[in-house]
């Protein structure tokens, strides 16, 4: 290797860790002896006429004696050099090439090449309308990001120069979602092979604060909605009655308005419905007794597939706003969003003790973040909660 290649190395590889590369010399042709310390077999320090110091590990790897760099005597400490000397050790002996390895990953495609995959792979799984707003991110924010780089070579000065442009460009929530959508392609980098494992730049970035939503209805108020509800069910307008069945689905499984809305009736197997198209992918939802009970006052006729449909028109029933507006102001609830009644269902499973990992799996959430936001508790419950803690300590105040 030329001293002009190897200094090329060593500066990617200082780039990768955010170390300076400023003081990388290796000037041709001049001497370097190498100290051999005895702490590991193989492990020492080289020295250059310049009197720059770095650490090495010389071992057999793939029946070829291999050197490889551990970094500056300036950056690294004895220590902290030791300990990275062991584990490439530990993974020679077990057979292991880190030098082949960078040489298999350096395989991966182009990025731009590599969203086209993605977008073949995976996106199959996301709804029509979750294809239609991604494809719009796409197009806008990821498809010219980052051009003539492959998909390893993104780094978190690359992602973070351009998570900045993409704020520049729209507001924060676009800016997130824009954002989500990078770590679940660089995420599926790791997973295919194409990046090293837990090297995804998009972890060390924060996304922009989320305005916080915390509508959801209280006992008095979900006792509101009820009344109404109920009597539009058993009333004689048919479709006013079948969007406030459609509206209590929502709220006995959490469901979000487009995953109910597009059901089909051989989506419905027992107490168990099988979302097709759920924003996250296909997945499935549990009915409670309640749920099902709703369901079956729904009249099924010959050839309509679907649960909720417009009568007039024979095609599905996409959106129950009309109704929607009129139930809720007959509840007194003028400022609710039929989307606050899946944050109900959440957060009276959460203030009914339930863990997040089950509220998550019920909703059907990917990242486990999405389901924090959801869990709200009204004051009655934490002051509950507080009392319960309060008497528990005095208990072992007293023991």
């Amino acid at each position: 290797m030329t001293a002009l290649s190897l200094k090329k190395v060593v500066e990617e590889a200082l780039a990768k860790v955010g170390a300076d590369t400023s003081f990388v010399r290796i000037p041709k042709g001049k001497p370097r002896t190498t100290t051999w310390l005895s702490i590991e077999h193989g492990f020492g320090i080289r020295h250059y006429a310049t009197g720059r110091n770095v650490y090495i590990v010389q071992t057999r790897m793939g029946g070829k004696l291999r050197t490889i760099t551990l970094g500056p005597a300036s950056v690294l400490t004895r220590h902290q050099a030791t300990q990275v000397a062991r584990m490439v050790l530990a993974h020679a002996r077990m057979g292991k090439d880190p030098a082949s390895e960078r040489k298999r990953i350096r395989s991966a495609p182009r990025y731009t090449d590599f969203l086209d995959e993605f977008w073949e792979k995976w996106a199959t799984r996301w709804s029509a309308k979750t294809w239609d707003i991604n494809g719009s991110y796409r197009r806008l924010y990821l498809q010219d990001a980052f051009p003539g780089l492959c998909i390893d070579e993104l780094n978190e000065e690359h992602v973070t120069k351009w998570f900045a442009e993409v704020n520049r460009q729209t507001g924060p929530g676009a800016a997130n979602m824009a954002f989500g959508l990078m770590r679940l392609l660089l995420n599926k980098a790791e997973d295919w092979g194409y990046r090293l494992e837990n090297t995804n730049p998009c972890r060390v970035l924060r996304p922009n604060r989320n305005r916080p939503c915390e509508r959801f209805l209280t006992n008095e108020e979900l006792g509101r909605l009820g009344t109404v509800l109920a009597k539009e069910r058993e009333g004689n307008h048919a479709m006013r009655s079948l969007a406030a069945k459609a509206a209590t689905v929502f709220i006995l499984t959490g469901c979000r308005r487009g995953e109910i809305m597009g059901l089909h009736w051989k989506d419905i197997r027992g107490n168990r419905i099988k979302l097709r198209h759920g924003k996250s992918g296909p997945r499935m939802v549990w009915l409670g007794d309640e749920a099902r009970a709703v369901i079956e006052t729904i009249p099924r006729y010959d050839k309509i597939p679907w649960v909720f449909w417009n009568t007039p028109y024979r095609r599905p029933m996409t959106t129950i706003d009309t109704h929607w507006r009129k139930f809720r102001e007959e509840a007194g609830l003028q400022s609710l969003r039929v989307h606050d009644l899946r944050h109900t269902f959440a957060s009276h499973a959460a203030m009914n003790k339930e863990t997040l990992p089950m509220i998550g799996r019920l909703l059907g959430h990917a990242n486990a973040g999405s389901t924090v936001r959801y869990a709200h508790f009204d004051d009655d419950h934490v002051l509950e909660a507080a009392e319960q803690i309060g008497a528990a300590i005095e208990r072992m105040l007293c023991d």
